[in-house]
């Protein structure tokens, strides 16, 4: 019975020291096919955006500014490497994230579940909200979601965003038109033809700045709030887990409430596109 115990037990001891032997390898694999890996190797990390006023625009010289950008440079300057925007219609970035064109999504992505089925998200690094911008004359003595959910009232949002989401949820009776830029939904909004727009603030609060005589904000206050979080292929925890630990270490610092004053809270930055 003894030597039973015993066989069984050294068994039991090979079988551990085999199968931890053979866990290295494949450890060492999964950490050499990681993106964090990859893009050490490379020197490069490759930025998938799309933009969105002042999460990413474009200034007077056509080199991209914006809180995304400050982000994502932020990023690449702490973790050694170069940083590469890649312009991406918003409808198609999850996508073109999965085929690999980028190694990542900086661009202001609301963490929905949904989205969670197809990417992974970090920690969140900001919360948004979505929010309206008006026409004065269409809209005029509107001042609630309840005056604009209703049928014969049109609004515009960009495609595949959270805002053309938010739209259909707070104001199902509304048609919605839908555009692949929030430049043209805002340029049919300046028309007359639709009665306002929804967008992640502080957008339409800019734009009823830039245009007082034709466009408001009815509701001061944003309707939704939604947490903002990077987005990267499945099962790379090792990039996860090393973007999660960046967010921490930069809120602690106070860098991110620092440069979202800056770009959501301030003009400072608007000679720079003008």
């Amino acid at each position: 019975m003894l030597r039973i115990k015993v066989i069984i037990t050294a068994f039991l001891i090979t079988l551990f020291f085999a199968s931890t032997a053979a866990s290295s390898p494949i450890r060492s694999q999964l950490v050499q096919e990681s993106t964090i890996e990859q893009i050490m190797q490379r020197g490069v990390v490759r930025v998938g955006m799309s933009t969105f006023v002042p999460w990413a625009m474009q200034n007077k010289e056509g080199k991209f500014i914006g809180f995304e950008i400050d982000v994502a440079t932020r990023l690449a300057q702490d973790m050694g490497v170069k940083v590469e925007f890649i312009p991406t219609r918003w409808s198609g970035i999850i996508p073109a994230l999965l085929t690999g064109k980028f190694d990542i999504i900086i661009g202001g992505m609301g963490i929905k579940p949904d989205r969670n089925l197809k990417v992974n998200f970090s920690i969140p690094y900001d919360y948004s909200g979505m929010s309206l911008v008006a026409h004065k004359k269409k809209a005029e003595g509107f001042s609630s979601l309840n005056d604009f959910n209703q049928s014969g009232i049109t609004i515009a949002a960009r495609l595949g965003t959270t805002a053309a989401a938010a739209a259909s949820e707070y104001m199902p009776q509304a048609s919605l038109r839908l555009f692949d830029d929030e430049a043209q939904a805002i340029q049919e909004l300046l028309n007359g033809r639709v009665h306002a727009v929804v967008a992640s603030a502080p957008l339409p609060a800019f734009q009823a700045i830039l245009h007082p005589e034709r466009l408001f904000v009815p509701i001061e206050e944003t309707f939704t709030s939604e947490p903002i979080g990077f987005a990267v292929r499945k099962g790379d925890f090792d990039t996860l887990n090393f973007l999660d630990n960046w967010i921490r270490f930069v809120q602690a610092q106070g860098w991110l409430e620092q440069r979202k004053h800056y770009w959501f809270e301030t003009r400072d930055w608007e000679s720079q596109i003008k």
